[in-house]
């Protein structure tokens, strides 16, 4: 009888860790367990707003994908595991696995009061199209724009969107003649914001900031959010539209189970992406904190490089070998302002930025296509 795989989520991850078990094990069987059989190509909801893309181009039926991978598919939410993980609980029913990698993905955090009155833009197609309809209607006025993060997991931020999303919405207003009405401010409760992508890049960053006159209010914690804007430790930062990204932390359903989790609330993981004292059960992607350089990145490139070695360390260990393959610690980010784009490249061993040029604009968009094109001639 052949070896039944699970595979928890339809992101970066879940998707990189089904593709690669069918190519090693093709006759295994696998399912994948997720909300919807729908891939959101999240990189890209930053040019949502300025009208660069529709929602309905980052949005993939996965249908065609399954069926050409031999994928079984469940629609359910994960609700908890049970005997050591050989059983995941689901409100679809109990799913057994004979091996497992957990992708479901991180969450916001959401304790900071009146955080109802921000847009996160990562949450999905439906906030980037609220985003874009705020601005549309905007003819005068201050944006405020920033992000947060995880006091118990430093590397749980998500900030590269948030500047592309602030310098993408500044050209958009420049092209429609609105930038003179309409102020841009960048608030932070680090002084030096982005610290992932090393020094170098956050001097650039926050340079190209003060060439597009975008006002910066950093170093000060935000306390609360109204419709007045977002009060911090140092003063009151008006805006009439904030634009958040909450810090992260792993998923709630890990809340019913026994998985281990760090102090930042994520599955724990190992070097090779096991989870510790599960037997065959292994994370990838921003469910799971990994050991790693202290800027080790929650972006989907990092996901797909530990899915792969998930998925892999699992056929091992099937095969009653150790687990051995280590996903490389690497960064890589265009910081895009819809006319330009700025790369930073970060390894173990270096750090590049490279500055403003339109190809690296081209370059983001030629990899979004080649990405979808393996998803959507499936």
């Amino acid at each position: 009888m052949s070896d039944h795989f699970v595979v928890l989520g339809a992101g970066f991850a879940a998707l990189t860790a089904a593709r690669t078990l069918r190519s090693k094990a093709p006759q295994a069987r696998i399912t994948l367990v997720a909300h919807k059989a729908e891939f959101v190509y999240l990189p890209s909801l930053i040019w949502v707003p300025t009208g660069v893309r529709k929602s309905s181009d980052l949005v993939i039926d996965l249908a065609p994908f399954l069926h050409k991978h031999r994928i079984d598919f469940l629609a359910a939410e994960v609700t908890g595991l049970q005997d050591g993980g050989r059983t995941v609980l689901t409100t679809g029913g109990p799913v057994e696995n004979d091996g497992l990698i957990i992708a479901t993905g991180g969450r916001f955090i959401k304790k900071l009061p009146g955080i109802e009155h921000a847009i996160a833009l990562c949450e999905g197609v439906a906030a980037a199209e609220k985003i874009r309809e705020r601005l549309l209607a905007m003819d005068s006025g201050r944006i405020a724009c920033g992000f947060g993060g995880n006091p118990q997991e430093p590397t749980a931020a998500r900030g590269g969107p948030m500047f592309e999303l602030l310098f993408g919405i500044d050209t958009w207003l420049r092209r429609q003649r609105k930038r003179d009405k309409v102020e841009l401010v960048f608030f932070n409760a680090s002084d030096k914001p982005g610290q992932r992508l090393g020094e170098r890049a956050v001097t650039n960053l926050l340079s190209h900031m003060a060439k597009r006159r975008i006002d910066t209010h950093l170093g000060h914690k935000p306390l609360r959010m109204s419709p007045e804007g977002v009060e911090t430790e140092g003063g009151l930062v008006k805006a009439d539209l904030i634009l958040f990204m909450p810090g992260m932390t792993g998923p709630s359903w890990t809340h019913n189970s026994e998985l281990p989790r760090s102090p930042g609330g994520f599955i724990q993981a190992d070097a090779h992406c096991a989870v510790p004292g599960f037997e065959r059960v292994f994370v990838a992607g921003d469910a799971g904190s990994y050991p790693g350089p202290d800027w080790l990145p929650k972006q989907a490139h990092m996901a797909d490089l530990q899915a792969k070695a998930a998925a892999e360390n699992l056929l091992l260990v099937m095969q009653g070998q150790p687990a051995q393959h280590v996903p490389k610690a690497e960064l890589v980010c265009i910081v895009d302002t819809v006319d330009s784009g700025i790369l930073v490249f970060r390894d173990e061993n270096k750090t590049i930025v490279l500055p403003p040029s339109r190809a690296f604009t081209w370059a983001k968009r030629w990899f979004e296509g080649k990405y979808l094109k393996d998803y959507r001639s499936a």
